[in-house]
């Protein structure tokens, strides 16, 4: 029981836990942004919300398109929301934070010979083995 109780108490399980209850919870924001923000601006602006009527028949069999339509357009949709209003402002953000942070030093340097990337305390070239200066 010892063991089971610090493998629940480790950091990277309760990150883990927090992450998947937020990650529901978002998508609950998002789905409602794309259903009730976006798509009735689309059918405002396209005069048809809805392209779930439109099937093609083949032998007998229907092919339901327009529910093919719909949850394409709803992923495109889902995914510029966040890109757009997720991933934008967060990037901005970051980069905002590191403004002014110096670059770290550098690890490798390239080889002359080959330019391939080698340590930058190494004499001779893993790749070509040609010595560095």
């Amino acid at each position: 029981m010892n063991g089971f109780k610090q493998f629940m108490l480790r950091g990277n399980v309760t990150e883990l836990a927090v992450a998947v209850v937020m990650g529901a919870a978002f998508t609950a924001v998002v789905t409602a942004f794309v259903t009730d923000l976006l798509t009735p601006l689309i059918a405002a602006v396209a005069g048809k919300p809805d392209f779930s009527a439109i099937a093609v028949s083949v032998n007998g069999s229907k092919l339901m398109v327009g529910n093919f339509v719909n949850a394409l357009l709803a992923f495109v949709m889902i995914a510029a929301a966040v890109y757009f209003f997720v991933v934008l402002p967060v990037n901005a953000l970051t980069a905002r934070m590191r403004r002014g942070e110096a670059a770290p030093d550098p690890t490798t340097k390239k080889c002359p010979e080959c330019l391939s990337e080698v340590a930058i305390a190494a004499r001779r070239c893993a790749f070509c083995t040609s010595p560095l200066v």
